[in-house]
């Protein structure tokens, strides 16, 4: 049994269509169909039973289900394991960070890296999304909350202060915010700690803008439209902001810096968290 074989098992019963299975590896609807009915045929069993809106895994897949998970672990173990023996400092680096803090704190560390190591190849993955680290989604992570996942070696990497920020000219806010208007961030799938803290400190503010980017936040803030909570180095780099004091300093954020144990050795990956640490300040490492 082929492991590529078993990867289309795992992609079709997740996706639940031979479609969808397609597209996440990135391969044609009619390879995974043939692929998926050589598998039937090896095995002697129907593995997924075939309806009008896609598949659903008979007895037979449901019961061998458990196992090509194991498979797919072991599979990606190995593959991390084996890159962390790589003895020169080259090649592709994938990294990820919130939009904001690729964009306004990251720079120095990426240049220095690229001048210092011009044989490895940073690629910047800007987003929300918290990646897989035990898939190699990512090879190392900056983000605002703890890893709670296994296996992951992680360091407090340094605080970010946050500021209330108003356009040049605009008006100071009153003191429980009647007649201000305030852009927030969206919290339908994240806890903004800033969102709640604002709103407590101007109960009669009224939103008029949520986004789930700093960037647009800030934009628009520059331009008028209202107050807003932003990471200080967004808020200092951004033209046309100035900050506003509402008696207290909005809370912090701690950034974590984290990647899978098995990468340890990298060298590419290691020669980032180090410059990393000394650029932006360094604290030990946990597992």
């Amino acid at each position: 049994m082929e492991w590529s074989d078993v990867r289309i098992f795992l992609a079709v019963a997740r996706s639940q269509s031979l479609g969808g299975a397609a597209r996440m590896l990135g391969i044609s609807h009619p390879t995974v169909g043939r692929r998926l009915r050589a598998l039937e045929a090896a095995t002697g069993q129907t593995l997924f039973q075939r309806h009008n809106d896609g598949v659903v895994l008979t007895d037979a897949g449901e019961g061998v289900l458990k196992l090509a998970e194991d498979m797919e672990t072991s599979a990606w173990a190995m593959q991390r394991r084996l890159a962390g023996e790589s003895d020169h400092p080259e090649g592709v680096l994938r990294i990820s960070a919130a939009e904001w803090f690729a964009a306004y704190v990251l720079p120095p560390v990426l240049q220095e890296l690229v001048e210092r190591y011009p044989r490895v190849t940073p690629e910047l993955i800007a987003g929300t999304r918290l990646f897989d680290l035990s898939r190699r989604e990512a090879d190392l992570v900056f983000r605002v909350v703890p890893f709670a996942e296994a296996d992951i070696v992680q360091r407090r990497l340094m605080r970010i202060g946050y500021a209330v920020y108003a356009a040049y000219d605009a008006d100071d806010p009153a003191s429980d915010g009647a007649n201000t208007n305030l852009l927030l961030m969206d919290t339908s799938y994240y806890h903004y700690p800033d969102v709640v803290w604002l709103q407590q400190r101007l109960p009669k503010a009224r939103i008029v803008f949520t986004t789930n980017s700093r960037e647009m936040q800030a934009r628009l803030c520059a331009r008028g439209m209202g107050l807003a909570v932003l990471p200080q180095p967004i808020g200092e780099q951004v033209p046309g902001l100035r900050r506003v004091n509402l008696g207290e300093a909005p809370p912090s954020r701690d950034i974590w810096m984290g990647y899978h144990q098995d990468l340890r050795r990298m060298d590419r990956l290691r020669a980032m968290a180090d410059i990393a640490g000394r650029l932006l300040g360094e604290t030990s490492e946990q597992n």
